[in-house]
């Protein structure tokens, strides 16, 4: 008899998500109803549907899943210089460079090469896919330096939202932070747009001096030296987790 887990093994398709940790098998049932699951590329929408282990690929919403995967999930304190890809055809230094694991990871999302701060790594789709999600409106926390003092009625016009060539912003929150002579600007967002918040003092004519992502949800850099990297914990990635609507998902 065939372990569960052995390569050709057949198993429902609810199971197998479940068993990739995607979800429970009752919410596995609605992704595969709603469309949002491939088997070897094609949509299957059956309830009925078997997938054999290690044979047929499977993907929810365009990201291929695997049971029994070890997830990991990292923070990057990212340095300066350092660009957001996998690899750079220029010769540029990478964020990949500065992160280690045996198993295949990648960054959520992009902070661009002058830009320092909290970076998230996984090799777990679904989660990923979930913290960009526009609609879970994961809070991200940025000091900004400014080279000249952010004006009061600007900082209120940034705070109610901006239109911006893609579109107006949403509300954000942003204080002036104490003894920065004006220049020092603390900013939540809760979007992921290409070089938001540059583009956002960039609109009232603010040239940014430095930009420093402080926090991602509950994750911040607290204790990690710039260009270092440390594993999350189960509670980190359990908050993350629930922030952006992944509540049934095992942690």
């Amino acid at each position: 008899m065939k372990h569960e887990h052995t390569p050709g093994t057949v198993v429902r398709l609810n199971r197998f998500l479940s068993m990739c940790g995607v979800t429970s098998r009752r919410k596995a049932d609605d992704l595969i109803q709603a469309g949002e699951v491939r088997v070897n590329r094609a949509v299957v929408t059956d309830l009925g549907t078997k997938v054999r282990l290690s044979v047929d690929h499977v993907s929810v919403r365009g990201h291929e899943v695997a049971p029994s995967q070890e997830y990991v999930y990292l923070v990057l304190n990212k340095p300066k210089d350092t660009i957001t890809t996998l690899s750079d055809e220029r010769g540029r230094n990478t964020v990949m460079q500065l992160v280690s694991s045996r198993h295949r990871i990648y960054p959520i999302g992009r902070l661009d090469r002058h830009t320092t701060g909290v970076l998230l790594f996984t090799n777990d789709g679904p989660f990923a896919h979930h913290l960009m999600h526009p609609r879970h409106e994961i809070p991200k926390s940025y000091h900004v330096t400014l080279e000249t003092p952010l004006q009061p009625s600007h900082r209120a016009r940034l705070a109610k939202g901006i239109e911006l060539e893609d579109g107006r912003t949403a509300p954000a929150e942003v204080i002036v932070l104490p003894q920065g002579k004006g220049k020092e600007i603390g900013i939540v967002i809760h979007e992921g747009r290409n070089r938001q918040v540059r583009r956002m003092f960039e609109h009232f004519g603010y040239s940014v001096r430095k930009l420093d992502r402080v926090a991602y949800g509950p994750i911040t850099k607290s204790g990690l030296p710039r260009g270092e990297s440390r594993a999350l914990t189960k509670s980190e990635v359990r908050s993350l987790k629930e922030l952006a609507g992944m509540d049934d998902v095992l942690a």
